[in-house]
């Protein structure tokens, strides 16, 4: 019989306890120490910071809740629960102010966190950089966005990521987004890697890295581990 993880509110769009303390974690903690180096001064682009939380096997799948993606079968939804508190008092001692100035997400990631974070009130500050923060969603489905300062990024991947990195400064953060991060790896767009790895081997679930075309190389810039020993990494890209 699998091993049932406990998460929060059940449904495929619902963003529960587990998973709004992760985000608020790294919301909190994207600061100018996680997210910015002295290499950016001298970038006139903007960089894409992939976040992800994985198993030590490498699987991002159901994260947050039991039944937040039950794809092949995985029944280990909610496994994240156990360790959003130490992730959330580590990164919220880093302080600093966050460099996030856009998100892109896939669409069921988008639908996701648009199911939760737009009802919820300003004085929450994550709810509230969420909400004005510029969000780029990549879909073949959706046609309009109900969110805030949501919209779809119109035409070819490459291209259009292209065009939102030269424009503006910053950072663009990825939160999940299994399908697009292995999308932008392959393209050679990600600049940033930010991993919350975390003591659990699941052996079955969606995995975020796949074949690519090529090697690439990151530097380790950042590494701490949580209380629970989760460990928190920060790469950039070789130069």
């Amino acid at each position: 019989m699998p091993h049932q993880f406990r998460g929060g509110r059940r449904g495929r769009h619902a963003t529960n306890y587990a998973s709004v303390n992760f985000i608020q974690a790294v919301l909190a903690g994207s600061t100018q120490r996680w997210g910015h180096t002295s290499r950016r001064d001298h970038i006139a682009v903007r960089t894409i910071t992939v976040i992800e939380f994985l198993s030590l096997d490498g699987v991002m799948q159901g994260l947050g809740s039991p039944d937040e993606d039950r794809d092949g079968g995985f029944e280990h939804g909610g496994w994240g629960a156990h360790y959003a508190e130490g992730v959330q008092e580590t990164m919220a001692a880093s302080g600093g102010p966050n460099d996030t100035t856009a998100y892109l997400f896939g669409r069921r990631t988008y639908e996701s966190l648009a199911a939760f974070w737009p009802t919820q009130p300003d004085e929450n500050p994550m709810a509230a950089h969420l909400n004005a923060t510029a969000k780029h969603v990549v879909t073949g489905t959706l046609k309009t966005l109900a969110w805030a300062n949501a919209q779809v990024l119109d035409g070819e991947l490459e291209p259009a990521v292209q065009r939102l990195k030269a424009t503006g400064h910053g950072t663009i953060a990825v939160l999940g987004s299994g399908m697009l991060v292995k999308e932008l790896i392959t393209l050679g767009l990600v600049d940033e890697l930010r991993l919350f790895i975390h003591p659990l081997l699941l052996g079955t679930g969606k995995r975020l890295f796949g074949e690519i075309p090529y090697p690439q190389r990151f530097d380790l810039a950042e590494h701490t581990a949580t209380r629970q020993g989760s460990l928190v990494l920060r790469y950039v890209r070789e130069t």
